[in-house]
Parts: structure tokens; sequence; C-alpha cells
């Protein structure tokens, strides 16, 4: 389902950067997310699919509210349009204030998206790409082996290291050719 308005114009020196975002923008951003989950975690569960996962971002067709969902032996095609269509009315009645944006509802796919802190122990021993707001070690991506949780930190090994990240410091996290239920 997607949502289209005509694009706003530009006023006199007005900023054209589209990758920096003000820090009320992020917020609000994640507030927007948040409420989408609030609203689509229940319609999931009574469908007997899990929300795996929402993002909200901009993308050169525009804005992309892109929702995961999963059960046990896969999705079909149909379980995406029935969570599309309920999503996006439910939508309309909850988010009236919300810019404009394309609805999309997918499985996850090989390179399933971790984004609930139980999925950190779920997923443990599964390859993973995990990429943070803030350096650890110097670096803001790392690839390795999701080791659980240790102390209230998310554990990757990485090569020969292990490396302790905070969930709140995680911008994006996935799962590396992932073929099935665990």
């Amino acid at each position: 389902m997607a949502k289209w308005a005509g694009k706003r114009k530009r006023k006199a020196g007005e900023r054209t950067d589209h990758h920096q975002q003000e820090p009320a923008g992020k917020k609000r951003q994640k507030e927007f997310v948040d409420s989408v989950i609030r609203l689509a975690e229940p319609l999931c569960d009574a469908e007997g699919l899990e929300l795996v996962h929402v993002e909200y971002q901009r993308e050169p067709g525009g804005l992309t509210l892109r929702t995961y969902i999963d059960k046990p032996g896969g999705v079909t095609l149909d379980n995406c349009v029935d969570i599309s269509r309920q999503l996006d009315d439910i939508l309309d009645v909850h988010t009236k204030d919300a810019p404009p944006y394309r609805l999309e509802v997918s499985s996850p796919g090989i390179d399933r998206p971790v984004g609930k802190i139980q999925d950190f122990t779920r997923f443990e021993g599964h390859r993973v790409r995990i990429s943070i707001n803030t350096e650890v070690n110097g670096r803001k991506n790392f690839t390795g082996v999701l080791a659980g949780i240790v102390d209230g930190r998310i554990r990757i090994l990485v090569d020969t290291e292990s490396v302790d990240l905070d969930f709140e410091n995680i911008k994006r996290a996935r799962l590396i050719n992932y073929n099935g239920e665990h």
C-alpha cells in the first residue's frame, strides 16, 4: 500500500541535505516507529504472525515505512497483503499527522533484521552484521557471530575478539544468510 502527497516546495535558504537529520527529527522518527510497533504487534499476534522489525526511512522514492513479519514455515504473499491492508487502515486512523509515506510489508528474508533485545539471545550462534551509532574500539560496523547477552550488553565474536555493544547504540543489525526458524 502506498500513500503519496505532492512534494513540498523548498523555502529560500532552506537546507537540502537529506542525509543529516536534526536530533528532533530523529526523535519524531523513533516515536513514529514506536507507535507503529504498538499498533502492528497486536494485529500480527491476532493473525498468528510475528512482527519482526519496523523501519521508517527516507529512500529515493520518498519516506518508506517497512514492516517485516514472519511465522514458522515462513510467510506467504497472502499474509503480507492481509497485514498490509489491515495495518494501512489502522495507521490511517491512528497516525493522521504523519508525513506521506509508502507502506511495505515483507518477509524478513535471508538477511533477517534483528531488532528486539530477546532476538540477540534467540539467534545466538548465527552470523550477524551490526552497525552502531557511536564508535566502539574505533569502529561503527561489526560482522561476526552472536554470542548472546552478557551483563545486559550484546556480545558479538569478531574473528577472535569478543565485543560488547549497548543495545541502545545499535542502529541496524541483520543476520547473514539466515535460512529458517531458530
